[in-house]
């Protein structure tokens, strides 16, 4: 039976509060492969991937743990470490750095008995070749490379690092979408040779009896949908080695992985207003807000909302989607549901939701009912709207379709709904 289970939840706070969020998907009883994405937080293609196999693959056998978003703080500012390079903090970090918690708490997931292999995840600069051909591709370059430490640790399990890299790279080597776009195995010999590799997280975890290795998508292509691609397939090839048996829910293409980028997604706060992400408006005000510090919640794991100065800010991995001015109430008014009319047909919608309307609504409750952008009546609770009855700058969405209907009951708010005129 599958099963998803989400551990270390994302409490958020302000931009240096933001924890990651660890998914579980989990099949029959098999080997466990752990996905750690956004060390970086410049590296898109190492944290856009693990955000698919959250969202879109199923587990049959054994077990997939991902960590999309491990440096949340550099992600949404685009910068590779805002407190320093995460990777170089795992031979030794103190307390009083902003990220010890981060780091102290992937430790101890690395370390679980049940993880069986790691893979860190990243973008990396140029096209890595064993010999100097130009400034571009050469072997001090990390792009398109399976990246080892050494050849083999000792371990029971999928310690033979190189001979797994090379297959992991011939693999991919089948389906390019460009020749020069070809992988190879970068072996830093860090014990020997890289005193920096030394103290990041793929040689925390071999030194400690875990299988890791980097794979790292080149910063030269400028494509994110195919960075994802190449990322996705070099995942896909561990977990056959591990014999995970997994199912997704899309075609792994270009094509396929670029329309699921920009489909739209919704973020719920609070438990009782939601926005869409992708097409929504650069500004809303007057959100209603019941918690200062408010409770996020996305199919999307990289997507949050962070408090900055008088107003939120709604991010979407690097992208700053919009900006909330809020507008704070008390929330003793809970409700579940409310009855709406819509085209002729009563139906009962879940509160927070949003409602697909052709010609008209009417929401029928004896509590306030406030329209945003319908300003006819002080009460807009069963009264029928139309689209033309509301105005288009209030709408939360850039083509003008969708609308806020709150619902309040005295100085408390109850929560809200999204109509969607858009048909």
């Amino acid at each position: 039976m599958k099963k998803l289970i989400i551990a270390f939840m994302v409490f958020f706070l302000n931009a240096a509060n933001l924890h990651f969020s660890l998914y579980k998907k989990e099949g029959l009883p098999g080997n466990t492969l752990l996905v750690i994405g956004g060390i970086h937080g410049n590296e898109p293609g190492g944290y856009y991937a693990p955000s698919f196999l959250v969202r879109f693959y199923e587990i049959k056998k054994g077990s997939l743990w991902v960590v999309p978003n491990l440096n949340f703080d550099s992600i949404i500012k685009y910068r590779r470490g805002i407190y320093g390079d995460m990777n170089r903090k795992f031979a030794f970090i103190a307390k009083t750095d902003k990220d010890y918690e981060i780091v102290a708490d992937i430790k101890k997931i690395i370390l679980n008995p049940q993880v069986d292999l790691i893979l860190n995840l990243h973008d990396g600069h140029g096209f890595y070749r064993d010999s100097w051909q130009n400034s571009i591709f050469n072997p001090a370059a990390w792009g398109q490379a399976c990246i080892i430490d050494q050849e083999k640790i000792k371990t029971n399990k999928f310690g033979n690092l190189g001979e797994i890299a090379r297959k992991v790279a011939q693999k991919l080597n089948t389906k390019l979408t460009k020749d020069y776009h070809c992988f190879n195995v970068k072996n830093t010999h860090t014990k020997f040779k890289d005193e920096q590799m030394r103290l990041s997280l793929t040689y925390f975890a071999i030194t400690h009896g875990k299988p890791a290795f980097a794979i790292e998508t080149s910063k030269n292509i400028k494509d994110l949908p195919t960075k994802v691609y190449y990322q996705l397939k070099a995942i896909e090839e561990f977990m056959k080695i591990m014999n995970i048996e997994f199912k997704r829910d899309f075609e792994l293409t270009i094509p396929a992985i670029k329309k699921l980028l920009k489909k739209e997604e919704y973020v719920y706060i609070n438990g009782n207003t939601l926005l869409p992400v992708k097409n929504i408006s650069k500004v809303i005000r007057f959100f209603p807000m019941t918690q200062k510090n408010p409770e996020i919640k996305s199919k999307n794991p990289l997507v949050t909302v962070v408090k900055e100065k008088n107003y939120y800010v709604l991010y979407e991995g690097f992208h700053r989607r919009a900006v909330l001015f809020p507008q704070y109430f008390e929330n003793f008014c809970k409700i579940k549901s409310v009855n709406v009319e819509i085209d002729g047909v009563k139906k009962e919608i879940k509160i927070p939701s949003i409602v697909k309307v052709k010609n008209y609504f009417k929401v029928l409750s004896n509590k306030r009912v406030n329209v945003i952008g319908y300003s006819s009546k002080k009460n807009e609770a069963n009264v029928k709207i139309i689209k033309k009855d509301v105005a288009k700058r209030y709408s939360v969405d850039k083509k003008g379709n969708i609308y806020r209907v709150e619902i309040y009951d005295k100085k408390s708010f109850c929560g809200m709904l999204l109509v969607d005129f858009g048909g």
